[in-house]
């Protein structure tokens, strides 16, 4: 086995793309920003994401009742 496994290989890419893409000035943004509707942006980003979070918690508990169906 390597000093470094594939899993932090892949997490140090990751941080150093994500501070790679924050470096840089978007100029979307920047008038979303200016406008306010940046606001509306974040909202629904954070819709989407609440839901699609709920309804993987639904489905975790939904495959473990038909897991404990399946082993009685």
């Amino acid at each position: 086995m390597t000093w470094m496994s594939k899993k932090y290989k892949s997490l140090l890419a990751m941080l150093l793309i994500s501070l790679a893409a924050n470096a840089q000035e978007v100029e979307m943004a920047t008038g979303l920003r200016a406008s306010g509707k940046i606001y509306v942006v974040v909202a629904v980003l954070a819709t989407i994401f609440t839901g699609i979070v709920v309804y993987l918690i639904s489905l975790d508990r939904r495959i473990k009742r038909l897991e404990k169906e399946n082993k009685a």
